[in-house]
């Protein structure tokens, strides 16, 4: 078999799994932001990684800062999946949010592979000068 032929199907399939993990990603993000929706602090605190269940310790905390640092994630008018970026070995997935006020935010969520499945390890803010939904 010519060594193009391997190579397009080892592409092929790394795209898969690429995608694959892309869904899978946005699944877990979607969940999170449907349980902060429902004010299911308990149901979204299960999203997070460990680092990040420890850093807040209970649901009731994680709730608080979400709601009074992120409202855009907890209350969304509209959730947009862009890019997913594997930094060295680190996937992280780009999120367009448009906040109840038609706000636009970027979120670069970073994202931890365990053995229970993918977690949310930390969500940044990112710099969206003069966007508008």
């Amino acid at each position: 078999m010519p060594n193009w032929i391997i190579g397009a199907a080892l592409a092929i399939s790394m795209t898969g799994a690429a995608w694959a993990q892309g869904t899978e990603i946005e699944g877990v993000i979607s969940d999170q932001i449907d349980a902060f929706k429902a004010d299911n602090f308990a149901e979204a605190f299960e999203f997070a990684s460990p680092n990040i269940r420890g850093i807040f310790r209970t649901p009731e905390n994680f709730g608080r800062m979400v709601t009074q640092g992120y409202p855009m994630v907890w209350r969304p008018a509209e959730v947009t999946y862009l890019g997913l970026e594997d930094n060295n070995g680190i996937l992280s997935q780009t999120v367009r949010i448009v906040d109840a006020e038609g706000r636009v935010h970027l979120l670069k969520y970073s994202m931890l592979e365990t053995d229970a499945g993918w977690k949310i390890n930390g969500v940044q803010l990112l710099e969206t000068p003069g966007v508008s939904a």
